[in-house]
């Protein structure tokens, strides 16, 4: 309440002063004609600027230490084994915002003969990825990934889960 009485005081005193005529322009400067200035020659008045009240709040800012979290996008995806599985290309989330999979570019050499194929974000195991060199581990062998269909955008997902461990998406209609 102290609050609001301040405010509402405080906008009193700068509209009193803004409406009454500065003692400047009452006194005329020594040495200059004694005749009043006209009104349209007065400069005007500074308002005092004011915030909005729907002005949005300031962001808030989360602060991640560079060894707690990296970018998972074109890192490498090996087996439980150790084999190449390939590398992460998307992530796919559902509408929700949730992460639900990862597009992993398979097979080929160099990029020729490859396909994209989709497997379940709980299949993947983020141990030790420090580096950009460290790779992300698959709990599924090499045989299951390449018998998987192929990804295309803009077609229906098949994704590929570790056993047991895949919630199907709702089909929208």
């Amino acid at each position: 309440m102290r609050a609001i009485g301040a405010s509402i005081l405080g906008a009193a005193m700068v509209m009193a002063l803004a409406a009454a005529p500065s003692r400047a322009a009452e006194d005329p400067p020594a040495g200059r004609n004694e005749a009043a200035v006209p009104p349209a020659a007065q400069p005007p008045v500074s308002t005092v600027p004011v915030t909005p009240k729907d002005a949005a709040p300031p962001p808030s800012v989360t602060i991640i230490g560079a060894s707690e979290a990296h970018g998972v996008l074109g890192r490498d995806v090996r087996s439980a084994a150790g084999e190449d599985m390939g590398r992460i290309v998307d992530v796919i989330v559902d509408r929700t915002g949730h992460v639900r999979a990862a597009a992993i570019d398979f097979g080929g050499f160099l990029g020729v003969g490859s396909r994209k194929i989709v497997v379940d974000w709980n299949a993947l195991r983020f141990g030790k990825i420090a580096n950009k060199k460290d790779s992300i581990t698959l709990e599924l062998t090499k045989a299951q990934v390449a018998a998987a269909p192929e990804y295309k955008e803009d077609t229906p997902i098949v994704v590929l889960g570790a056993s047991g461990s895949l919630q199907p998406l709702q089909a929208i209609q």
